[in-house]
């Protein structure tokens, strides 16, 4: 490819980006908040009715998941779908943008909460889509698929991406790439759990005996877990723990009767999530008449690299096969589904969910040349008809 004929070099393509970029951003849009998810899905299918994509929104308890498909053209019309996926949600609540992580752009970089995770993604699709519609170039059908609940787990959303999935010719992941702009081909599995604990109050210098902390339990139970996941936290393929949230109910007066903690678990394999997970859900209580739950709110399966995987990442990015990462995303849900997947086509940048987050402004042009030259590549899709 021309690097200097790549329509990406257009000033008036690259204002229409940014404005569209920032537009995303200031529609903040947290986890959880319906609303919000709605009034985003709305800026999405407005845009994407003016270049030629059919969607429809399907409400779910976590928002609304929308789909849409850009219709294949030319050669392309023959061809199965590419699945590009996308969530809508942040970590960020709404008035983030008037506080802690303002929408700036200065020295090549642009910052906004959610701009890395993963707003920018959806605007280099967005983008690369508007470029083949107004050149009228062949390309493959497209589908897009939008997920509301992305950073609690997918837990509303998986069935409906496994869903559009079916008959798709590949699966392309717009979550960022590794720092050096690398491909993502494999990820850690994630699991979210919740350890419930009830015990019983009591004044705690009245009638301590009569007590059951709820607090000292937990603590315990924490630190059980922690003894379990020791032996696998080390080597090149760690399972990694961390206690996100603890909450506990009580004074300084008053023995604790109910404490919850939510812990975040991540495994390179399988066969560690097997070995594990029986032994952390099965957990007893240390004191007598407590009382110990344990929930899963969410999972994700390990994505383990496939031979298809890594040939399609070089088939994209110039030989390049990618490497795994310990974060999971959505990609993971259609692990083992024998698609070919390839995550990591976001722009580059830094800081997701920290105040930093940003990133590269350039990297959002070579992203969209990237894309746009893989989607009018007759000999890159010629095996998925």
């Amino acid at each position: 490819m021309d690097a200097l004929a790549s329509p990406v070099h257009d000033d008036g393509l690259r204002d229409a980006a940014r404005r569209r970029l920032e537009e995303l951003v200031r529609c903040e849009t947290p986890s959880g908040d319906i609303d919000a998810l709605e009034r985003f899905a709305g800026l999405l299918e407005s845009r994407w009715s003016d270049l030629g994509v059919r969607s429809v929104r399907t409400g779910t308890a976590g928002g609304p998941v929308l789909v849409g498909d850009l219709p294949g053209r030319g050669w392309g019309e023959r061809l199965a779908p590419v699945l590009l996926i996308t969530h809508a949600d942040t970590v960020w609540p709404v008035g983030t943008l008037e506080s802690r992580v303002r929408w700036r752009r200065e020295d090549g970089l642009v910052r906004g909460p959610g701009i890395f995770d993963m707003k920018s993604g959806i605007v280099i699709i967005e983008t690369v889509v508007g470029l083949l519609a107004a050149a009228g170039q062949p390309h493959p059908p497209l589908r897009i698929f939008v997920a509301p609940d992305e950073e609690t787990g997918s837990a509303h959303s998986a069935p409906l991406l496994q869903e559009a999935a079916v008959g798709c010719a590949a699966g392309l992941g717009f979550e960022s790439p590794h720092p050096d702009g690398a491909p993502k081909v494999g990820r850690f599995g994630s699991m979210r759990l919740r350890i419930s604990v009830t015990g019983r109050a009591a004044h705690a210098a009245l009638d301590p005996g009569l007590g059951i902390s709820a607090i000292d339990e937990l603590v315990d139970q924490l630190l059980v877990v922690r003894r379990l996941v020791e032996p696998y936290a080390t080597g090149d393929q760690p399972v990694l723990l961390n206690v996100g949230r603890v909450e506990a109910e009580g004074k300084t007066n008053v023995v604790s009767a109910r404490a919850v903690a939510e812990i975040g678990l991540r495994f390179a394999r399988q066969d560690q999530e097997d070995d594990l997970l029986p032994r952390i859900t099965g957990l007893h209580p240390v004191r007598h008449g407590a009382m110990v739950d344990i929930e899963v709110l969410s999972h994700r399966p390990p994505w383990a690299s496939e031979p298809r995987d890594a040939a399609l990442a070089a088939r994209l990015f110039g030989g390049d096969a990618g490497r795994p990462a310990r974060g999971s995303a959505d990609t993971n849900m259609l692990a083992g589904s024998g698609l070919p997947l390839v995550d990591g086509l976001g722009a580059r940048g830094a800081g997701a969910h920290a105040d930093r987050e940003h990133i590269v402004e350039e990297s959002l042009w070579e992203r969209v040349a990237l894309l746009h030259h893989a989607f009018t590549d007759e000999h890159a899709w010629s095996g998925s008809a």
